[in-house]
């Protein structure tokens, strides 16, 4: 598995993990407050669509990740 993969499924994760958490209509709700971990992951998506720059790409590629093989995605190159 690529960076880039494991990237989309960190960003899908974070978001409906902090929905279940966040949302009050949620049987899991906690506090509303983990709202700002999806507007954090959606803006970090939103910038890295721009500047192409990921600090989870960054994490990944220390730990031994290969980078993807297209040009799409949040891949420095």
């Amino acid at each position: 598995m690529n960076s880039e993969r494991i990237i989309r499924i960190m960003a899908g994760s974070f978001v409906l993990i902090s929905l279940l958490l966040g949302a009050s209509a949620s049987p899991l709700y906690h506090s509303s407050y983990w709202l700002w971990l999806a507007v954090f992951v959606g803006f970090n998506l939103l910038q890295s669509g721009f500047t192409r720059f990921c600090p989870a790409e960054l994490i990944l590629w220390k730990l031994g990740v290969k980078s993807g093989s297209d040009q799409t995605g949040c891949a420095i190159r």
